[in-house]
């Protein structure tokens, strides 16, 4: 048996000695085992690192302070946005109106310059067209007075929304909502000023113009003299 034994070993060692490839094969297969378990020991360590979870330690959480001072910002952005949108919309009809209170004076100018010049048929055509204008005044001034009353809803809740800012401490906010307030308060006034200028045009054409209808009582169609009272004209307004 021992002799067996001693044999074996003498033919491996002349297999290793005869044939080295094959040891250096074992010893590759071997290493290479040994590495790829490494490998997998390595991934299943990584594998259970990333399973933990990560405790934040610097979570935000925002005060009552801080909360109240987002949402009065909220509340000046929007106020600021209504306000923006309602003085677009005034501008615009006090600047129509405007212009048709310069379209009344001319025709006033106009009808005064021709009295005496036609015959009652054709006064009472011209003065068609001038009772035509006023309507038409009218209904503009009805429409900017509409949104004058929309616009100073609008500044009402600006200033207050600009007022809540300051008392909560959000003084970016309350500063811009304010210059905004003045900036839209100046454009207003610029355009009612302009507003303003044309009725006194029209108030003075209408006085020019009743002076010289009394002065021809006979051509006049009947109700004119009636509708143009001076300084009581129904589509002026009262500032």
């Amino acid at each position: 048996m021992a002799a067996g034994s001693r044999w074996l070993r003498s033919c491996c060692s002349l297999l290793r000695r005869s044939f080295p490839a094959v040891a250096s094969v074992r010893r590759r297969c071997l290493s290479g085992m040994s590495g790829r378990w490494h490998q997998v020991v390595g991934v299943g360590l990584g594998v259970s690192l990333c399973a933990v979870p990560i405790v934040e330690q610097n979570v935000v959480s925002l005060s009552n302070d801080a909360l109240i001072k987002r949402a009065v910002s909220l509340v000046t952005d929007s106020t600021s946005t209504l306000l923006s949108q309602t003085t677009y919309a005034l501008i615009e009809a006090l600047t129509e109106y405007t212009k048709a209170v310069y379209t009344l004076v001319s025709l006033y100018k106009q009808y005064a310059s021709l009295l005496g010049k036609m015959n009652s048929e054709e006064v009472d055509a011209v003065w068609q067209v001038v009772i035509g204008a006023r309507v038409d005044v009218r209904a503009k001034q009805e429409e900017y007075l509409r949104l004058e009353s929309s616009w100073m809803t609008a500044l009402r809740l600006s200033e207050m929304a600009a007022e809540a800012a300051y008392q909560s401490g959000a003084d970016q906010a309350s500063v811009s909502a304010r210059s905004h307030i003045q900036l839209v308060k100046s454009q207003v006034q610029e355009v009612r000023l302009l507003s303003q200028k044309a009725e006194t045009k029209l108030a003075e054409a209408q006085t020019e113009e009743l002076i010289k209808a009394q002065g021809e009582d006979s051509s006049l169609p009947e109700g004119i003299l009636g509708s143009s009272e001076a300084g009581e004209d129904p589509y002026l307004r009262e500032d």
